[in-house]
C-alpha cells in the first residue's frame, strides 16, 4: 500500500477482477485501517456471493441447500437491492437470467460503492474507487481539479469514446462486449444482447448505476427512452457499427 504525504494506492485481485484505489487525502491511521478493513470486506463478499465458489452463500442457495434464512446480513441487503432493481427496470434486470441465482450484476457495483463509503468514514473525501472498470468517485482528484474519467472506445482499441468530468461525487458504470463478449442475457429469452457495443452510465452512487446499465443493456432498442426517463441518470452508448447517442443531459459530463 504505497503511500506518500499526496496519498495513497492500493491494487487488490479479488472476485474475478483488479479493484483499485486512489485516495487523494493525506494518509492517516485511520485511512489506512478503513483500506485494510475495505479489502478484508471484499474477500468476505467474493466469499459469500461468488458464483464459482461451490461453497459461497449464494451457490448453496441455488442449490437449496440453505434458506435466505441461514444467511449473513449482506445477502440480504443484496437480494433486496436487486429485488428493487428489478422492479425499477421492468424486469430487465434479473439475478436468474439463465436459470440459476447470480446477483453479481449488482454485487461487483454494491461492494465498490460500500469500499468507497468505507474510506470517507474514515476521513478519506477524495478517493477513486475502481472495481473491475466501474468506479466510485469522491471529492476531487486535486484541489480545484474534478476526477476526469477516460472510457475505452469498444471498437476501436488504445482509442476513448469520451473522457467524463466528475464536478461532485460521482459513479461511472460500463457495460459492454470488449472483454467478455456477449455476456449480458435478456432475461426474458436467455439469449445474449447484441444491441450495444458498450453502454456507460453515469449516476450519483455506484450499485444502482452498475445495475440499470445491466439493465439498460439488456433492454436493448427501448434503453434510450428509459434512460431518458431515469432522475439522475446520463448514458452513452456505442453500437456495433461505431454509431453513438447520448441522453440529452450528458453533455454535462462529457463530450
Amino acid at each position: 500500500m504505497p503511500d506518500t504525504a499526496h496519498g495513497l494506492r492500493h491494487v487488490e485481485h479479488v472476485m474475478g477482477t483488479v479493484f483499485s484505489f486512489d485516495i487523494r487525502d493525506q494518509p492517516t491511521p485511520a485511512i489506512h485501517r478503513a483500506l485494510a478493513e475495505a479489502v478484508r470486506q471484499l474477500h468476505r463478499v467474493d466469499a459469500m456471493f461468488s458464483t464459482y465458489r461451490p461453497d459461497s452463500h449464494i451457490s448453496r442457495l441455488d442449490r437449496g441447500e440453505i434458506r435466505l434464512g441461514d444467511c449473513p446480513p449482506e445477502v440480504h441487503e443484496v437480494m433486496s437491492l436487486c429485488a428493487q432493481a428489478t422492479r425499477d427496470s421492468d424486469g430487465w434486470f434479473s439475478i436468474v437470467p439463465a436459470g440459476t441465482l447470480d446477483p453479481s450484476g449488482l454485487v461487483k457495483g454494491w461492494a465498490t460503492e460500500a469500499a468507497s463509503q468505507l474510506l470517507y468514514d474514515a476521513g478519506a473525501h477524495h478517493t477513486c474507487v475502481n472495481g473491475g472498470g466501474d468506479l466510485q468517485l469522491r471529492g476531487q482528484a486535486t484541489p480545484g481539479t474534478p476526477w476526469r474519467i477516460g472510457i475505452a472506445h469498444p471498437l476501436r482499441p488504445g482509442e476513448l469514446a469520451t473522457v467524463v468530468t466528475a464536478p461532485h461525487d460521482l459513479a461511472v458504470a460500463t457495460s459492454g462486449t470488449a472483454e467478455r463478449g456477449a455476456h449480458i442475457l435478456d432475461p426474458h429469452h436467455g439469449t445474449p444482447v447484441t444491441t450495444f457495443a458498450s453502454l456507460t452510465l453515469i449516476g450519483p452512487r455506484l450499485t444502482l448505476t452498475d445495475t440499470y446499465a445491466t439493465a439498460a443493456f439488456a433492454r436493448g432498442d427501448d434503453s434510450l427512452n428509459w434512460l431518458e426517463s431515469l432522475d439522475g441518470y446520463e448514458a452513452l452508448a456505442v453500437l456495433p457499427d461505431g454509431q453513438e447517442w447520448r441522453t440529452s443531459g450528458f453533455i454535462r459530463y462529457g463530450s
